[in-house]
């Protein structure tokens, strides 16, 4: 086993240890829903230490930033949902695609492809009737439609089932499959 060098290190080296070259930044992975994401997200950030602020330092809390925070939390999970379709990092159980010879594994993958597709058309279909029943609806302590959560949710499935026809699409016509270039990448998101 080898030994480790336990020398200490003083403050100014340990501060010029960040300050290597990285070279230029690639933002090519990224597309329009993920910069939409986090805005969103640093929206929420806002109203929870808005509330926090409120609540903890005034002593007098603003309802209505937890409920604007919980459905920026829903717009979240919706539009990263997105990329993670667009760059095929869903949770899977890769044990078959890792055993399996590589052209059965690509069969499978446009199965998934096919069965991803029906799976958000219906959700697509399923979210819209929703909208007609409750989109009306008004939130509870903001006088604001909550039609505007469940439209984007809507839009949010919609775009996973295209960006998923996107995929299917790649996966039969190029030599790799979407996770296959996801895996080799090494590209983890945001």
């Amino acid at each position: 086993m080898a030994e480790q060098d336990h020398t200490l290190t003083s403050v100014e080296e340990m501060a010029h240890a960040f300050e290597d070259e990285s070279g230029p930044v690639d933002l090519s992975p990224y597309s329009v829903e993920d910069w939409i994401t986090l805005a969103v997200f640093w929206a929420m950030g806002g109203c929870v230490f808005l509330q926090f602020f409120t609540r903890y330092a005034l002593n007098n809390s603003l309802a209505w930033t937890e409920e604007i925070a919980a459905n920026c939390l829903v717009i979240i999970v919706f539009l990263g949902a997105i990329m993670c379709v667009r760059l095929g990092r869903h949770i899977i159980v890769d044990l078959l695609y890792n055993i399996l010879p590589q052209r059965v594994g690509r069969v499978l993958q446009v199965m998934v492809d096919v069965i991803g597709i029906g799976f958000f058309g219906y959700m697509s279909w399923l979210m819209w009737r929703y909208i007609e029943v409750v989109g009306t609806e008004r939130m509870v302590t903001v006088d604001l439609p909550r039609g505007f959560v469940f439209y984007t949710v809507f839009i949010a499935f919609v775009l996973m089932l295209l960006r998923a026809v996107q995929n299917f699409v790649r996966d039969l016509t190029r030599p790799k499959t979407v996770r296959e270039e996801a895996a080799e990448s090494g590209f983890t998101g945001i």
